[in-house]
Order: structure tokens, then sequence, then C-alpha cells
């Protein structure tokens, strides 16, 4: 215990060193003074000066062409060339689109579709379409109206729907589905599938009620930039029931399987 008075010096020092510093703490605290607050006056801006001022204006217009496909087919029965496109102009929720879609063999267009269509956005992933479809090529012209949805379902796969109402009764459906596949950052497989049905016969452009044809192909893309791609790959076409039967009799095939080669861009 004979350390004990050493102890008990060095713990009084401390206390006194703890009390010396709250004292010059409270102190500093008394003597402070706060500075005056920001005088800024904050005032309503108009929504034109304040986009300009910030860069921003989420009411812009805005619009894009996309050449989804532009391709050369070879099969058995020859060359042909083939197109689907699409361009659209407006906002965040409404936009007007333009779809093309065809193709040529022999100099003539066998097959055309062009649609022109109101698209609302109604969530984050889907959308619906309305307006208007014309059909040119083999046989009368047909017209139609139509209305679908587009959208991205879970696994990022792309869908879209339709369904079609025409003169004399008539009626269709379309459905289409995609999938981008990234190999690599650049290299991309995308599978894709369209089917097309009919309410009714129409001999007259090789079309019989029911499932009338079903596409099914499989691109492989290099992006060189995200707005070009070239691509090759295959694709297998197949028509059933009474458009099978419509088209054997005019001496065209029912199912073929072509090599493709092409370019997709948009801008």
């Amino acid at each position: 215990m004979r350390h004990a008075p050493h102890f008990i010096a060095i713990v009084a020092l401390a206390t006194c060193a703890c009390a010396r510093t709250a004292c010059a703490q409270g102190q500093s605290e008394l003597e402070h003074v706060p500075p005056d607050a920001p005088q800024t006056q904050v005032h309503a801006m108009p929504y034109d000066e304040m986009t300009e001022m910030m860069g921003m204006d989420d009411r812009r217009r805005f619009g894009k062409v996309m050449l989804d496909e532009l391709e050369w087919q070879d099969s058995d029965d020859g060359s042909e060339f083939e197109w689907d496109a699409a361009a659209w102009y407006g906002g965040d929720f409404n936009k007007l689109r333009i779809e093309a879609e065809g193709r040529r063999f022999a100099g003539e267009t066998r097959e055309s579709r062009t649609e022109l269509q109101f698209e609302r956005i109604v969530s984050p992933w889907w959308s619906l379409r309305a307006g208007a479809r014309h059909d040119a090529g083999v046989g009368p012209a047909r017209d139609w109206a139509a209305l679908g949805f587009a959208g991205l379902a879970p696994g990022l796969v792309e869908i879209e729907a339709a369904v079609y109402l025409g003169e004399g009764g008539r009626s269709a459906l379309r459905l289409t589905t995609k999938y981008d596949l990234l190999l690599t950052q650049r290299l991309i497989l995308q599978p894709e599938a369209e089917l097309n049905a009919y309410g009714r016969d129409d001999a007259a452009r090789l079309i019989g009620a029911g499932v009338s044809d079903l596409t099914l192909g499989l691109r492989l893309r290099y992006e060189f930039r995200r707005e070009f791609a070239p691509y090759f790959g295959v694709l297998w076409a197949a028509h059933f029931g009474d458009s099978a039967d419509l088209r054997r009799v005019s001496g065209e095939t029912d199912k073929e399987v072509s090599l493709i080669a092409g370019i997709r861009a948009w801008f």
C-alpha cells in the first residue's frame, strides 16, 4: 500500500485536467455566435425557365427509327429480300407509331403489312396500341382495325400481340416474341417466333381459317455500335391447314428453311 499516495495524486491531477477542459468547452459555447441564416429568397420559377436552366424537360417529344430486319434470305425456291421496320414519335406516355413489314421475291412484293398506331404506356413494362393495318402484295389489299399490346415479360422476353377486325367479318390474330441472349456485350443471339391466325378463309390471299402460319428464326448479330449490327442466321416457316392447301394448289410452298443475312440499325 506504500504506492497508494502516488496513485491518489495521479487521480487527482487527471480529475483537475478534465474539469479545466470542460470549463473551457463550456466557455467556448457561451462565447460562440452563430452566423445569420441565408437571406436568399426562394421564389416560384416558370417551367420553361427552370428547364432551360437545368437542361431538362420531361414533356419534350422525341422519336426513333428502328430498322429491326433488313435481310436477304436464300431457300430452295430462290432468294428474296425481307424488311421489318418501325418508327415512333411522342412523349413519355403517348406515342404515334408506324410499322412496316414485307418481302420481295423475283422483283415482286409478295407480302406487305403496314400499321399506323397510337401507343399509350400503361406500366413500366407494358403499353397498349390501337390503330389501323393495311395488307398488300399477292391478291387484293385488305384493311383492318387493330388493337393490341406490347412489352417485356419476366425474363426480358419481348412480346407483341394484336387482334384485327376487317371488312366482311374478317378477323385475325398476330403474336410475336423474341429474346436477346447476350453471349458477350456485343455478340447477341436472338431467337424469334411469329404466329398468325385468321377467323375465316381468304382464298384470294391464300389464307385459310385457323392457325395460318408459324415462323421461327435464330439470328446472331454483332453490335459494332448499339446503332448498327450485321447478323446472320436461319429461318423456318410453315403454313398449316387450309392455308397450306391453298398455297400448294397455287404452286407456292407451304414449308421452307432459309439462310439469312442482314443488318439491324436504328437512329
